[in-house]
């Protein structure tokens, strides 16, 4: 199969439905940690093809839901300054910090772009000497490998200008964390964005430590469908392990230039997380080498005190103990026109798939 129709071929998806309706005879959670995923299984109806045996839910897949209101009350107080330009991917302009937003900001005059890459960043600082250029580095392995390459070429180029907030995190110890917590989960959708640069190793513990299979998976109703029949078929035969279902994006070793680019630029560090708080050795800090480049050590600012939006649950949906309709402010108050927390602010927050899809 190499073009997308085939990947959403009617009559495949409905042999897979009918295969994993034959195989599940048990009660089993089955939770995806990719926003991307979180998206499509609602975009698709997948949880409509399943049998009542299988449950859908949906982790911390989402790295602009996870960040906390202090990285935006930060970035907002960097926008504040008058010799900073922040540069940013566009879902992050649009998150509530305690009292405002990228977004008003710069409504307000503040200089806030919206860029597609790190690359774009460092030509703002190349024709911006004069100013401090701040990159807001977000998301997990899948896009921290960018801002690592982005802050080796500002140094290999010379400029002095240019500076990453990283609120970078890494998967593994969230997926720890949830099982540690005691939410019920029979087997991981693993993400496969993320581990087009881990590969699978990073997940061989789940199985060791803690009995639950991973399956990596594809974006498309097919590959949804089969990774769902790879672990209820693992899980009938308790037999969890690490596979991947992915394998036209993702190799067992993963890319390997992309992980030495951030064990270069990078070091572990503990991180919070919304609804999990801080877990050890969760972020991605910059190291001392490329210290130079890490805005917390060179711009100082005062940051507002830290304020939660009244009535969200978004903590309580990134750890799956909860949907999105059971949210007072759910499809009322909290919309993606004016969102009231980040789950619906995301174009991957579970709240947002569930407005577009299944309300």
């Amino acid at each position: 199969m190499k073009y997308i129709d085939e990947y959403r071929d009617k009559a495949l998806v409905l042999a897979l439905a009918g295969e994993i309706k034959k195989v599940s005879s048990r009660p089993v959670k089955l939770m995806e940690v990719c926003g991307g995923h979180t998206m499509s299984i609602q975009k698709f109806g997948i949880p409509y093809l399943l049998p009542d045996t299988i449950q859908l839910i949906s982790g911390p897949g989402c790295p602009v839901c996870v960040t906390s209101n202090s990285f935006i009350d930060k970035a907002i107080a960097y926008s504040r300054r008058d010799d900073v330009i922040i540069t940013t991917y566009g879902d992050l302009i649009r998150v509530p910090g305690s009292s405002s937003s990228l977004e008003r900001e710069k409504a307000n005059g503040a200089d806030v772009r919206i860029v597609y890459s790190i690359l774009d960043a460092l030509e703002i600082a190349k024709h911006n000497r004069r100013k401090k250029i701040v990159f807001l580095g977000i998301g997990f392995e899948t896009t921290a490998p960018s801002s690592a390459a982005g802050i080796i070429k500002a140094q290999m180029a010379g400029i002095r200008n240019f500076y990453v907030y990283s609120a970078h995190k890494v998967m593994p110890p969230a997926m720890e964390a949830l099982i540690d917590e005691g939410v019920q989960i029979n087997g991981y959708i693993g993400p496969g964005h993320v581990s087009t640069i881990t590969g699978e190793g990073i997940y061989l513990d789940i199985p060791k430590k803690f009995g639950l299979g991973v399956v990596i998976s594809g974006f498309e109703p097919v590959d949804l469908m089969q990774a769902i029949l790879m672990l209820v078929k693992q899980f009938e035969n308790n037999d969890p392990k690490v596979e991947i279902q992915y394998t036209r994006a993702v190799k067992p070793e993963g890319n390997i230039k992309a992980q030495q680019m951030l064990d270069e630029v990078f070091e572990p560090g503990d991180d919070w997380w919304r609804g999990l708080g801080i877990l050890k050795n969760s972020g991605l800090k910059i190291r001392g080498e490329y210290a130079d480049y890490d805005s917390e050590k060179n711009i100082a600012v005062e940051v507002e005190p830290l304020k939660e939006p009244k009535g969200c649950i978004c903590g309580d949906i990134l750890r799956g103990v909860k949907k999105p309709k059971e949210c007072k402010l759910f499809a009322r108050t909290c919309t993606p026109s004016n969102p009231v927390g980040s789950c619906m602010v995301s174009s991957e927050g579970t709240c947002q798939a569930y407005y577009l899809y299944n309300r």
